[in-house]
């Protein structure tokens, strides 16, 4: 279920916007932060199951405990989104502190949001991706979904069930919604976006093309199949959504290499097709298609097996990096 979107005293169609400036400047005047407002979910090693919300504290220094600077903060991204500006305004006096910084090296990062209520996938979304499998281009966004016990850490590892012998790598853009909305105009979607992230949407092909009625859902949601990380990057922070560099490595060999400019539905189309059907809720989890590359369509196919490590990386974002067991 949903909770109820606080009502927010800034009009609403700016508030993540207005987020990302305000953040970008506390940040710098205080030199708190890099460039880019990274929020991450993590937990203290030897604190395994005490999840904390927090902002990373430049090149790799440390996280800034949000809870321990303000008790009434909550644990998870999904409550801290739930609570709207109330929740940033006291991010950024957390960050402004110069206090409770985790050291790194203590840091355990976990997927930046865990339990959404739902995890939005596209299928078909970039051109070069339906070129390499002489597919038409579609002419209206391909949905289907994970279950959200898909989603796991951006350095966890990657599960091989014993169902399948045809286990995928597909390196994604992935995004979180801010603030509940329906029937969002494609004018004011990205105002309801509340960051990116990076995503590996792992895909049991046997399954998926194969099994179940050709259905997809199964050959995508076995647990692990959904690495996320390793931070959730303010929307603003970037410079174009729509312009960033990703790319996929195997034990060290680029699989996958292209640009978001490939995507044939944009963030804004998506976010307005899939609210005309469903409730968009803070912490909902989209991941906007794959560009080419992927095992299945190699000659011959190729598929994971155990041992591999999987690299997925896109520009302005960070790298999540996933062993298969």
């Amino acid at each position: 279920m949903c909770v109820q979107q606080m009502k927010l005293p800034l009009q609403p169609l700016l508030f993540w916007r207005r987020v990302g400036k305000s953040l970008s400047a506390e940040a710098g005047r205080r030199s708190m932060c890099s460039k880019a407002m990274r929020l991450v979910q993590f937990c203290r090693r030897g604190e395994e199951g005490v999840v904390r919300v927090g902002a990373e504290v430049g090149e790799r220094q440390g996280v800034v405990d949000f809870k321990k600077f303000d008790s009434s903060l909550p644990s998870t991204m999904k409550e801290f989104l739930e609570m709207g500006e109330k929740g940033i305004e006291r991010a950024q006096r957390a960050l402004s502190s110069g206090q409770f910084v985790v050291p790194w090296s203590e840091v355990n990062l976990l997927p930046p949001v865990t339990s959404p209520d739902k995890v939005v996938c596209v299928g078909m979304n970039y051109r070069d991706h339906c070129l390499e499998q002489n597919a038409p281009i579609p002419k209206e966004p391909i949905i289907f979904s994970k279950f959200p016990s898909a989603i796991t850490g951006p350095f966890d590892d990657i599960i091989l069930p014993d169902e399948s012998q045809e286990v995928d790598w597909e390196v994604e853009l992935a995004f979180v919604i801010g603030r509940k909305g329906k029937r969002i105009k494609e004018e004011e979607a990205l105002s309801y976006v509340a960051g990116f992230t990076v995503a590996n949407d792992v895909s049991a092909r046997d399954w998926q093309t194969h099994r179940n009625g050709k259905q997809w859902l199964l050959g995508k949601t076995f647990d692990s199949f959904c690495p996320l990380g390793p931070a959730l990057v303010i929307t603003t922070m970037l410079k174009d959504p729509h312009s960033l560099g990703i790319r996929c490595r195997v034990n060290g060999t680029v699989v996958q290499d292209s640009n978001t400019n490939q995507m044939i539905f944009n963030i804004e189309k998506l976010v307005a097709w899939v609210s005309k059907f469903v409730t968009l809720c803070p912490g909902d989890v989209f991941l906007t298609g794959t560009p080419p590359g992927v095992g299945l369509f190699r000659k011959p196919p190729i598929f994971l097996k155990k041992g591999d490590v999987v690299e997925c990386e896109i520009d302005e974002i960070g790298v999540i990096r996933n062993t298969v067991v």
